[in-house]
């Protein structure tokens, strides 16, 4: 490109793509109607540019041209310079960081391509909230997971909140959503993984003690989290091998901690599954 193309309008149909980004249910129909995601924050971008997704725009501020200058002229895209009034009336907040990208979606592998090479997974159940679901995604690529398994209820990975709190780790860890909620643990037994359930309940095996000592001895194993109110279902809790916790401090206990939210048990969970 020449240069930014400066753009006063809001209105303006070449923005089409940033319009109302807090608005959840205009922006999933929306997204995928066109094909999209916006990445946001000059980290997350350059993450998403370095892994190879194909940039459809940029908006940036004067703040957000400073820090990726050099990106935005090697982008073959369009890159759009407005001011923070324009960006705010636009995507309905304030972009603090004053650099977003319109990106292509790409289309999401079958859940056996993604467990063909695996050995540690992680399955959420349900997560419904954008940013629980980055949030767990960068637990998993922090340590080591191969990959994150989804039903098909759970939050849009690549949401822009989602790819915000998972600071780009939505682009490292492989990760497909399951068609079938009713047999789709099914699926994932009969490539030979053993389906630990994460439950906060006190009397289920510790989950250190559920995974053997060595590299290689835990087999292939799924790591099964639950949404974020009630936790895993009753079926997939029955359908598990295991059940397993993360045990709480006797002192905590007595102040009625009994539990950590699914992010820091999702990061507790995965750093047991990365030293087994």
């Amino acid at each position: 490109m020449a240069g930014p193309i400066e753009v006063c309008d809001p209105a303006d149909p070449r923005l089409a793509d940033y319009v109302s980004l807090t608005d959840a249910d205009l922006r999933v129909s929306l997204e995928s109607r066109h094909g999209l995601f916006v990445a946001e924050g000059d980290k997350v971008i350059r993450r998403a540019v370095a892994a190879g997704y194909r940039i459809r725009s940029m908006l940036l501020t004067a703040a957000g041209l400073a820090r990726l200058g050099a990106l935005a002229g090697d982008c073959a895209a369009p890159v759009y310079l407005v001011s923070d009034d324009v960006a705010r009336r636009l995507t309905g907040y304030r972009v603090h960081r004053g650099a977003l990208a319109a990106v292509d979606r790409p289309p999401l592998p079958e859940v056996s391509q993604v467990l063909a090479t695996a050995r540690r997974v992680v399955v959420l159940e349900d997560l419904v909230d954008h940013g629980n679901v980055g949030a767990v995604l960068r637990c998993a690529a922090a340590f080591g997971a191969d990959a994150v398994i989804l039903s098909p209820r759970c939050a849009d990975p690549l949401y822009r909140r989602a790819v915000k709190v998972s600071m780009g780790a939505v682009f490292a860890v492989p990760y497909a959503r399951m068609t079938d909620w009713y047999g789709g643990l099914g699926q994932l037994r009969a490539a030979g993984f053993r389906l630990l359930a994460l439950t906060p309940d006190q009397s289920a095996t510790p989950i250190g003690a559920a995974l053997p000592a060595g590299a290689g001895r835990a087999g292939r194993v799924a790591l099964l989290l639950g949404c974020e109110g009630d936790g895993l279902s009753a079926r997939w809790l029955r359908e598990a091998d295991q059940a397993v916790c993360i045990p709480m401090s006797p002192s905590a206990m007595a102040l009625g901690v009994d539990s950590l939210n699914v992010v820091a048990a999702a990061a507790v969970a995965c750093h047991a599954l990365a030293t087994h």
